[in-house]
């Protein structure tokens, strides 16, 4: 299945969350109506390329949510590439993380409760994201609320979120590059025993050549083959789990 072309159009809401209000992206799809996918950043923000994967979601059939997990940081979004990298390091090291998952939980459930949902409701995120997303699956899990599915892209907290694979009950994709610096292979064999001990329906797919963050389309990251080939898949794979 080739890659859908982005959609333009979106609107902003507000999810109560503790302390405050959590800012979102919501778009829909042509038909106004269908599955939710929450997705989660990347360590740089809610960037240009984090919308329009975004926005390519909603042109499958998807009704989108894109929280701004940094907002209790100002909401900042940061260059992405080696220049704005230890600027996000930064915000990563400030960031909440706790709250950022209890923002999560909320996000899904007030996706879930959104009219224009029509069936269920995925994770998806990238990089810092990817890890998040996992986490939050998690913890939704136990609070009752457990996503539907889960696509995490190379997920940079997933090393030392593995005590919480259990809880991860959902149907889940995992991307990773063989020549992750950030995430060698024999932690992702570590990765991919955890989460598949008491889940049946993972799926664990890995690219050659492709370093970390290889879906970003910076220089600095980008592997178009492994992002072109991941994509498609990604496709392919909610359009299994979250038909829409």
């Amino acid at each position: 299945m080739a890659p859908t072309e982005p959609t333009a159009g979106r609107t902003t809401l507000s999810v109560d969350v503790e302390g405050g209000q959590l800012p979102a992206d919501l778009l829909l799809p042509p038909s106004g109506l269908g599955p939710g996918i929450v997705v989660h950043q990347e360590i740089f923000g809610v960037t240009g390329y984090v919308r329009s994967r975004a926005e390519a979601l909603a042109a499958l059939g998807y009704v989108v949510l894109v929280p701004h997990f940094y907002w209790r940081l100002g909401d900042p979004v940061v260059a992405e590439g080696a220049d704005g990298l230890p600027e996000a390091v930064g915000l990563a090291g400030r960031f909440d993380w706790p709250a950022g998952v209890a923002d999560g939980v909320a996000a899904l459930q007030a996706l879930r409760s959104r009219e224009e949902v029509d069936g269920p409701v995925g994770l998806l995120g990238f990089c810092f994201g990817g890890g998040l997303a996992f986490n939050v699956a998690a913890a939704a899990t136990e609070a009752g609320s457990a996503p539907d599915a889960l696509v995490s892209y190379y997920g940079s907290a997933l090393p030392n979120l593995l005590d919480l694979a259990d809880r991860v009950t959902c149907p889940s994709l995992h991307h990773f590059g063989l020549d992750d610096a950030y995430i060698p292979q024999e932690t992702v064999r570590d990765i991919e025993a955890a989460v598949t001990a008491r889940n049946d329906d993972v799926t664990f797919l890995r690219y050659a050549g492709a370093g970390h963050a290889f879906d970003n389309p910076s220089p600095v990251f980008h592997h178009a083959d492994a992002s072109a080939q991941a994509w498609v898949a990604t496709e392919a794979w909610l359009l299994e789990h979250l038909p829409v």
